[in-house]
């Protein structure tokens, strides 16, 4: 007996794929698995990085340029976006919960550390405060 053909029922749910990156292997990790799921799904990857408004990166500093890097061969639906935030109002996570709700993403796929020196923390701040405040589902990755 054969097996009927797969649906990809699963594919409408990882349309648009957000992944936040802040330089971290964590963030790397979890865009590897953006990009695989991208490349089974057909999904349209966003790669964002937020930072303090008026900060100047150098080239080599810069997590979109490596996140390209990462990605240079992969033939995949990609956008590399910056976000700014003022850290006397905002935070990266409020901006982050502020372009998830209005950009309408399917997936945020998200490492669970970032660039935190405390190393008995489980999951960072900024995922956290995504898993408390976003209506859209996450995919942390340790």
């Amino acid at each position: 007996m054969y097996a009927e053909a797969p649906t990809y029922t699963v594919s409408f749910y990882f349309r648009k794929i957000l992944v936040p990156i802040d330089g971290s292997e964590s963030a790397y990790r979890a865009l590897e698995v953006a990009a695989d799921l991208a490349r089974h799904y057909g999904s349209r990857v966003i790669v964002i990085y937020v930072k303090p408004k008026g900060a100047v990166l150098q080239r080599d500093q810069d997590p979109i340029v490596k996140a390209k890097e990462r990605l240079r061969s992969a033939p995949l639906n990609l956008t590399y976006k910056y976000l700014e935030y003022d850290p006397t109002v905002e935070s990266p996570s409020s901006v982050l919960v502020k372009e998830i709700s209005s950009e309408g993403y399917d997936l945020v796929v998200i490492g669970a550390r970032g660039k935190t020196l405390l190393s008995d923390l489980n999951i960072g701040s900024t995922a956290l405060s995504l898993v408390v405040n976003s209506a859209t589902s996450l995919f942390i990755v340790r």
